[in-house]
């Protein structure tokens, strides 16, 4: 620790400090612009002056190291000052060199109430210009679907180039010219290609990256805010949902270091318009062929009659991708009490509740990732599963102290790794020591066997997960203080549903022998879109969008988005986390757990609970775990083992993409306008890749 006295106060700082960091940590504000704790320094705006006791001159506290300040005359700590006269007329200056070329529009800015130029000029900003000359003027430039530029407000700040090639590992942004002719821009004038990119307006300081979805949509002090997770993939990053009146106008991260860190993916900020749209806002019945709008009792009704005849043991039900813990809990209970152990949730096949958690869920927990020195990516692509934890991945790989190996589909994953085979054959070929990322492997301290749903969602999944979980123990990844087997699931429904018991019991049908021909007479499909359901099977889908579950549908029944209900969600690491209700289901629609709860009653089973607190708290009797927000209950390392001694015979072909389309995983980005666009320009920016 190195002694500093900041305006005063002396402070113990760690040697690799910079000043700026120091000072704030004895409670100093300092301003900045181009300064941002997750880029590289790059020091160019100089706003974060500050003066060092005995230099002739202000220096950038950003880019000035605690270990490059000279001790007193007599050995004293170096002393700094962020308020001295010195400082101010410093900042004042660069506030005025900042808005010569600025053009001052704030009103008409979507930036407005949320800038960091227009704050920082309130304080260090003088009421006059001594500059006469004409505004410099910059030409904006076409960024993609989702960024919208205003190049003329742009302050060279960089902090744009420096994101897309550290954090997105895209290096498509870039400054050419110098002096008055800097400009920044992309360097073929084509979209942006990274998952991430989104996060440019979040990170620009000025208004020269906004939302184009957004843009003139709403002022940020009319917005309604609510804290919430995201459910586009099984990540679980922090959101923020604003809204006005009943609409969600936008989504924005905030910061959950041990998950997401302030970074969300461009699919779960951009969905909203999904929200929206193609909405099921009445129940629903087919007659003669056609779906027609009916009453809730004419559809109740309708199931009533088709469940009475039918044996309880033919019922089944498929959870979806977006499915809350609470609705799955009480469409198990209202199946048990017809018998049924017919349960599935999409993409669940191969695991088994009953082996344990530590078989289904990400064991070396995001932020573990900080540590690990050597992954093996079996049957994934992170970048399209799960961009924010694949730019955790990339991040921990630009440290220098990460190597990857890949078995599976070839892909740019954004960082250099090994490819060692495209099937579970290669597993074995490491095994046998057949590949020199096996050496890598068994060296490192803290290794990772990753496997992805290009692997388990195979009908052969389940073997292909013990034959990965054998591999994991046999090269020590498994041990005291260190669980490196990690299941990506890329579903924000699907460990949830594991937790809870959601899959097939004793004697029933998985989701693959529940969509075959003639196993089932009703089936409930909780929002769930991804399964094809053969002629003869009464199906009752409960959703929020006419997606391909409501065109199969026999009855229609109308539920609540994950922003129009409070619900309980796992992510990958079986982390327990809370989405809040932001605003409410349009028209007739439910929430997916009441209407549950109302059908339960008329099919005469009816379930003991009346309210959303008395459901959880029946939820929490039977997985305790759950109750515990925020928090990871670990699984137990004998699960793993229980996994790799299970027998079955994995196929030698080729692990395939699942996640072939990024942005059109689930029913609301298949209704987004701007999810499709998005679609349409990777595709085309994947034919030219091609070419």
């Amino acid at each position: 620790m190195t002694k500093l006295i900041v305006d005063g106060k002396e402070i113990d700082v760690p040697a690799e400090y910079t000043l700026l960091q120091a000072c704030e940590a004895a409670g100093a504000e300092i301003p900045r612009f181009c300064y941002h704790e997750r880029l590289s320094i790059a020091g160019n705006c100089r706003m974060c002056l500050v003066e060092v006791k005995g230099g002739p001159k202000p220096v950038a506290s950003c880019a000035w190291g605690v270990r490059d300040c000279r001790p007193g005359p007599k050995g004293e700590p170096p002393e700094i000052s962020t308020r001295s006269p010195m400082v101010k007329k410093a900042r004042e200056g660069v506030m005025e060199f900042l808005l010569i070329n600025h053009p001052l529009d704030c009103p008409i800015c979507d930036q407005g109430g949320e800038c960091d130029l227009q704050d920082q000029a309130m304080g260090y900003g003088v009421d006059t210009s001594r500059f006469a000359e004409n505004k410099r003027a910059v030409e904006d430039k076409y960024l993609g679907a989702l960024v919208k530029t205003s190049m003329n407000r742009c302050i060279q700040c960089t902090r744009c180039v420096r994101f897309s090639a550290e954090i997105c590992g895209a290096p498509e942004m870039g400054a050419t010219g110098r002096g008055e002719d800097m400009e920044i821009t992309t360097y073929l004038e084509r979209a942006l290609t990274s998952e991430l990119q989104g996060n440019l307006v979040d990170i620009c300081p000025v208004g020269a990256l906004t939302s184009k979805p957004y843009a003139f949509a709403a002022r940020p002090w009319e917005l309604g805010k609510t804290q919430s997770v995201d459910v586009m993939d099984g990540v679980g990053s922090a959101i923020r949902v604003d809204t006005r009146g009943r609409e969600v106008m936008r989504i924005l991260p905030r910061v959950n270091e041990a998950v997401n860190e302030e970074w969300i993916s461009d699919k779960t900020r951009h969905v909203v318009d999904g929200l929206r749209t193609q909405r099921l806002d009445r129940p629903y019945i087919r007659e003669d062929g056609k779906l027609k709008a009916a009453s809730w009792q004419q559809v109740f009704a309708a199931i009533a009659a088709r469940v009475a005849r039918t044996d309880g043991k033919r019922i089944g039900a498929i959870a979806g991708d977006l499915a809350a813990v609470e609705e799955m809990f009480a469409l198990k209970e209202l199946l048990a009490r017809f018998g049924s152990v017919n349960l599935a949730v999409q993409g669940g096949d191969a695991f088994d509740p009953k082996a344990g958690r530590a078989s289904y869920i990400f064991n070396p927990t995001i932020a573990g990732i900080d540590q690990v020195d050597a992954l093996l990516i079996v049957g994934s692509n992170p970048r399209k599963e799960a961009a924010v934890l694949n730019a955790r991945i990339r991040k921990r790989w630009r440290s220098g102290q990460l190597k990857v190996g890949v078995i599976g589909a070839k892909a740019d994953l954004v960082y250099t790794h090994d490819y060692i085979g495209a099937g579970v054959e290669s597993l074995a070929d490491l095994a046998a020591g057949k590949h020199s990322f096996a050496d890598v492997l068994k060296n490192a301290k803290n290794p990772v066997v990753l496997v992805g749903v290009d692997a388990f969602g195979r009908h052969d999944g389940a073997a292909v997960l013990a034959r990965a979980a054998k591999f994991a123990l046999d090269i020590g990844a498994v041990k005291d203080g260190w669980n490196g087997f990690a299941v990506l699931q890329n579903t924000a429904s699907r460990a949830g549903a594991l937790d809870i018991g959601f899959a097939a019991g004793a004697g029933g049908l998985n989701a693959a022998q529940m969509t075959t021909f003639g196993t089932l007479d009703v089936l409930f499909l909780l929002g769930a879109d991804e399964v094809k359901v053969p002629d003869g099977t009464f199906v009752v889908y409960i959703g929020t969008h006419g997606d391909a579950g409501a065109h199969r549908a026999d009855v229609i029944l109308p539920g609540a988005a994950y922003t129009e209900k409070s619900g309980i969600f796992v992510n990958t690491e079986g982390r327990a986390q809370m989405a809040n209700r932001a605003g409410f289901p349009p028209g007739e629609a439910r929430e997916d757990w009441a209407i549950i709860r109302a059908l339960s009653e008329v099919l005469a089973k009816k379930l003991p609970y009346d309210s959303l607190a008395a459901l959880r708290q029946a939820i929490f009797k039977a997985v305790p775990h759950l109750m515990r927000l925020d928090q990871i209950a670990a699984g137990d390392a004998a699960s793993v083992k229980t996994l790799a001694g299970r027998a079955g015979q994995a196929e030698k072909v080729p692990f395939k993409a699942s996640v072939e389309d990024f942005y059109l995983t689930n029913p609301i980005a298949r209704a987004s306008a701007v999810m499709a666009e998005c679609s349409r320009l990777a595709s085309g920016h994947m034919l030219t890749a091609a070419e």
